[in-house]
């Protein structure tokens, strides 16, 4: 793509797009230049946006513009992995059936208008309670500082200090994570661990040199940088999870074990891990995920696009041909909602597309019924009813 392009887009999300600018993106994109469009734009940005913003200068060019992008029957998906775009707010979702469908059209009417009773859902936040290893606890959230010990948390993230003792003794914390929140913990090996919502992680203040660095991710979802085991006399580092214990050289992993789920998913990004669940024990290349059912003890290893794995430390979401009863567990985790369907056949309906963990749950619902795949939705309080 033409370098000139790409920084009037650039200055277009950035709202620095002037008159002449806007006037070329127009003409760039008319000129035969819709394929590239639908690769590098769309998939990068809001199409919503790009139609609103500027509106009085792209009225006169836009249906035309979105009637190709309508008729268009399938697309080139880009990699994920392969694109720097967690700076920018995406925003999109695109509707899976016999192909892909832009959300360029809203059919909002006096029928189906979304019905808020009372908004009080807030954005997930940095928050979590520390308890230590005498029992008591400690709430941390933004704009609250604690130090003690070896430990200092800014409110945003806890760091543990090697200690300068040379006592040999294991103390252990827990950090739990609630409904709507995340947060960031770096051990005192220096590893990093990064929890989503409702997640428990279990570990030693410090760690004794030569012996092996052994964690637990009780429940949740975390992940992992690992400090390699050369920096530490050669000692590997271990995290139980359920009835699987996962061994590390020096690597970056996620693992998703919640208490509602009956499956655990250990994905591997980069280095290699090996994971022993009693029955069997498999190494992980990048890119595989192994995934264990907790009843029946059978896994599966699959070749994935880590990406839509590890979004959520990025500040985003993506999914990739997710059900909307998935997509919306996972709201409701990071938006501490309760979610029902009035229309049970709606919760097999799948979407593919990526959002920001930084937006409104509002904005979100009133996207996807851009899709015209649900009538409304309703907002009471902490719960929403689709319908």
């Amino acid at each position: 793509m033409d370098k000139g392009i790409e920084k009037i887009i650039a200055n277009y999300f950035d709202e620095k797009i002037s008159d002449s600018e806007t006037k070329k993106l127009i003409a760039w994109i008319e000129k035969g230049n819709i394929d590239v469009f639908n690769e590098y734009v769309i998939l990068n940005f809001s199409i919503e946006q790009l139609k609103v913003s500027n509106s009085n200068k792209m009225d006169l060019s836009w249906e035309s513009i979105a009637s190709k992008i309508n008729d268009k029957k399938s697309i080139q998906v880009i990699p994920l992995y392969k694109r720097n775009i967690f700076k920018y707010a995406a925003a999109i979702l695109i509707f899976v059936s016999v192909g892909y469908f832009f959300l360029t059209k809203n059919s909002t009417t006096e029928d189906n208008t979304p019905i808020i009773v009372n908004n009080n859902i807030e954005i997930g936040t940095d928050k979590a309670t520390l308890t230590l290893n005498d029992g008591s606890t400690v709430t941390l959230e933004k704009g609250k500082n604690y130090i003690a010990n070896n430990i200092t948390s800014n409110g945003e993230e806890i760091i543990y200090k090697t200690p300068t003792s040379s006592k040999q003794e294991i103390a252990y914390n827990y950090l739990t994570i609630p409904r709507g929140g995340q947060y960031h913990v770096k051990l005192s090996d220096g590893t990093e661990v990064w929890l989503n919502s409702e997640s428990q992680l279990k570990y030693p203040t410090s760690f004794i040199d030569g012996e092996e660095r052994k964690i637990e991710l009780i429940y949740g979802e975390a992940y992992f940088i690992v400090s390699p085991s050369t920096e530490h006399k050669g000692s590997n580092f271990s995290v139980k999870s359920g009835i699987q214990e996962i061994e590390v050289l020096g690597t970056q992993f996620n693992i998703k074990a919640y208490n509602d789920e009956n499956l655990i998913y250990t994905t591997l990004v980069e280095g290699k891990v090996s994971v022993d669940n009693t029955n069997s024990l498999e190494i992980l290349r990048p890119n595989q995920q192994y995934v264990l059912n907790i009843a029946s003890n059978e896994i599966q290893i699959n070749t994935i696009d880590v990406s839509s794995e590890i979004a959520w430390v990025h500040g985003d979401f993506i999914f990739n041909k997710k059900p909307l009863k998935d997509i919306m567990k996972v709201l409701s985790r990071w938006y501490d909602v309760e979610v029902k369907f009035e229309n049970k056949a709606l919760e097999d309906t799948k979407f593919y597309g990526e959002l920001s963990r930084h937006q409104n749950i509002e904005d979100i619902l009133t996207l996807i019924k851009t899709t015209n795949t649900i009538n409304t939705f309703e907002i009471n309080n902490n719960k929403i009813l689709i319908k």
